[in-house]
């Protein structure tokens, strides 16, 4: 801390409490250099974390607004809360460790679209078919293709047709 008197960067502090509201910590110091006392307050800087949306537009992250996604696009599938909450968590870290505390919700839907993929393909089927916007069918029919190609090759399976008697 510079001192205010001398400008010498070393102090001690003397004491050191909460202010009454609870939002700051009021330290008192006393320089190393002229011995001269002066008051020092510390608040915490709250920086939200932002999506940056196609258009350009911020709007704060909301971990809730991921989750609902989540749950939609897994409606009636075999994927518990918690494998969604993990999802959600993971999203919400690479968001927190982002240098510039933003990230764009392009890279967010890449994000949870892999975490999908890997979970439960329907549920990834329907998520991407939000997100990405299918223009028409055949982009549809296109993602779904690569999804099958990537199972390994496997063919989608065929509905069994019924005997005429």
């Amino acid at each position: 801390m510079l001192c205010p008197f001398c400008s010498h960067l070393e102090d001690k502090v003397v004491d050191s409490r909460e202010t009454k509201d609870g939002d700051a910590i009021r330290r008192r110091r006393e320089c190393l250099s002229c011995g001269r006392r002066f008051t020092s307050y510390e608040r915490i800087d709250e920086v939200p974390y932002m999506a940056v949306k196609k258009d350009g537009k911020r709007e704060l992250f909301e971990r809730n607004k991921i989750m609902s996604g989540l749950l939609r696009a897994s409606e009636k599938r075999p994927v518990s809360t918690s494998q969604l909450e993990k999802i959600v968590d993971e999203i919400e870290r690479v968001v927190q460790d982002s240098t510039d505390r933003e990230l764009a919700t392009s890279e967010i839907g890449k994000l949870i679209m892999k975490r999908l993929k890997a979970l439960d393909k329907v549920a990834y089927v329907r998520f991407a078919s939000v997100y990405l916007e299918f223009e028409d069918v055949s982009e549809f029919m296109t993602e779904l293709k690569d999804l099958v190609r990537a199972r390994g090759g496997q063919q989608p399976r065929k509905a069994k047709k019924s005997k005429k008697v």
